[in-house]
């Protein structure tokens, strides 16, 4: 199995599957509300002028995190994902 990073620490047009999420239980509801789960793949599209948050794409919409929520979520980078 591919190495497992942290979604936070992918750059715009990567793609990604969502291995694990991790976090108090409140916040790992949320995400689950959100749409980001297990098996699910994410793409990041891009940063605000400041680095936080992040823009990202999954299931038909898009997404933004703060850096520290995405922390919490292990990725497994696809291949050939870079831009």
């Amino acid at each position: 199995m591919p190495d497992s990073t942290k979604l936070h620490l992918l750059q715009p047009g990567q793609r990604a599957t969502i291995t694990r999420i991790n976090g108090a239980s409140a916040l790992r509801r949320r995400f689950i509300e959100m749409g980001i789960i297990k098996g699910e793949t994410i793409l990041i599209e891009r940063h605000a002028p400041m680095g936080d948050p992040v823009e990202y794409f999954i299931k038909g919409y898009h997404l933004a995190l703060r850096k520290e929520e995405a922390a919490q979520i292990d990725v497994v980078l696809h291949e050939g994902a870079n831009g």
